[in-house]
């Protein structure tokens, strides 16, 4: 039956409307499908804003998007819970944590972390594993940059040091061909 239809000079539309009941029923509402195809969607409206009047949507993001300025920086290791002997007498060490040395390239490498001096280990004398009283001991808090891990630890009142990323220098690129040249620079003498 399709040959014959390709064969045939008949118009599109006839086709349509003879072949309709075979195919499908929606065929027969054709015009209808392409005029839904070039309508749009309705804009979504948010739940919590939905019965709510336009002085009040606005006055809503005023409020959302209103911010608090304060003078002095604020400190919160007065009210922080963690005991002293945790915190005062020992510094923050923020670094940039160097490249894996397996093959995971550079990704996880441009933040800045933020980790305790070591104290209180010893060796497990049953098994031989490091053990550890200090619960800060493993505690490392990854920032976005240097100055966002300076200002958390002067917000907690923990004295810090900063320990700066060695620079390496860039590789030169190489041929794999300059391995193989046939040149007095690279030639081994055999004397």
């Amino acid at each position: 039956m399709a040959s014959l239809i390709l064969r045939s000079r008949i118009s599109t539309s006839r086709i349509l409307k003879t072949c309709s009941a075979n195919i499908s029923t929606t065929l027969s509402n054709f015009a209808d499908i392409n005029k839904a195809a070039c309508l749009k969607d309705a804009k979504q409206i948010r739940k919590e804003v939905a019965l709510m009047k336009r002085e009040d949507i606005i006055q809503k993001q005023e409020h959302d998007n209103a911010t608090i300025t304060i003078e002095k920086p604020s400190e919160i290791s007065t009210v922080s819970g963690i005991p002293e002997e945790h915190i005062k007498t020992r510094r923050v060490k923020i670094y940039m944590p160097t490249k894996n040395a397996m093959q995971s390239g550079t990704d996880n490498t441009h933040h800045w972390e933020m980790e305790f001096e070591t104290r209180e280990r010893w060796e497990n004398p049953l098994m031989g594993w490091t053990s550890s009283g200090d619960p800060l001991s493993n505690m490392n808090v990854q920032f976005t940059s240097k100055d966002d891990a300076i200002a958390f630890c002067e917000k907690n009142g923990w004295p810090w040091f900063v320990q700066e990323p060695y620079k390496c220098k860039p590789m030169k690129p190489k041929s794999y061909a300059d391995n193989f040249s046939w040149s007095k620079r690279t030639r081994v003498s055999t004397k």
